[in-house]
């Protein structure tokens, strides 16, 4: 870094990741993936937060082989998790997208993350607290802003 930096902000950095770890681990432990490898998590989530896409992007986006990305994306089909169709602009080439049972799938795995955390919120913390947590939240926001 050309420019010092805060210690507190050093500080602040290495424990917001730290929690951020910490968090994601928790949340993967609330619930169960039925059955799903976290290759298959992994495809799945990003095909419901990035939309439509062919297993070649899917292989470079999740940094695997094309072949494993193949197999990762049959077992979703097989689960009907996942469906594929033809690209318009390219018929050649097939686009997987997060099925209706993808959808409810994972929004049943968010809805239980969330009443674990609601919950934990609840018991562990007063109301002061779960105040203060909100107001940090809000400038936590402030990081992923452009």
């Amino acid at each position: 870094m050309d420019e010092m930096v805060a210690e507190s902000a050093v500080r602040g950095a290495r424990e917001l990741r730290t929690m951020v770890g910490r968090l994601r681990r928790r949340f993967k432990r609330t619930y169960d993936n039925e059955g799903l490898t976290p290759s298959q998590t992994s495809a799945l989530s990003r095909l419901d937060k990035e939309g439509p896409a062919s297993a070649s992007e899917l292989a470079a986006a999740e940094g695997v082989r094309h072949q494993s990305m193949t197999s990762t994306l049959n077992a979703l089909e097989e689960r009907g998790l996942v469906q594929r169709r033809a690209d318009p602009r390219d018929g050649r080439r097939q686009l997987v997208s997060v099925s209706e049972a993808g959808h409810a799938f994972l929004e049943d795995k968010r809805r239980a993350g969330e009443e674990w955390l609601a919950r934990a919120l609840h018991d562990r913390y007063t109301e002061r607290e779960r105040q203060t947590l909100l107001k940090a939240m809000a400038l936590l926001e402030r990081l992923t802003e452009a």
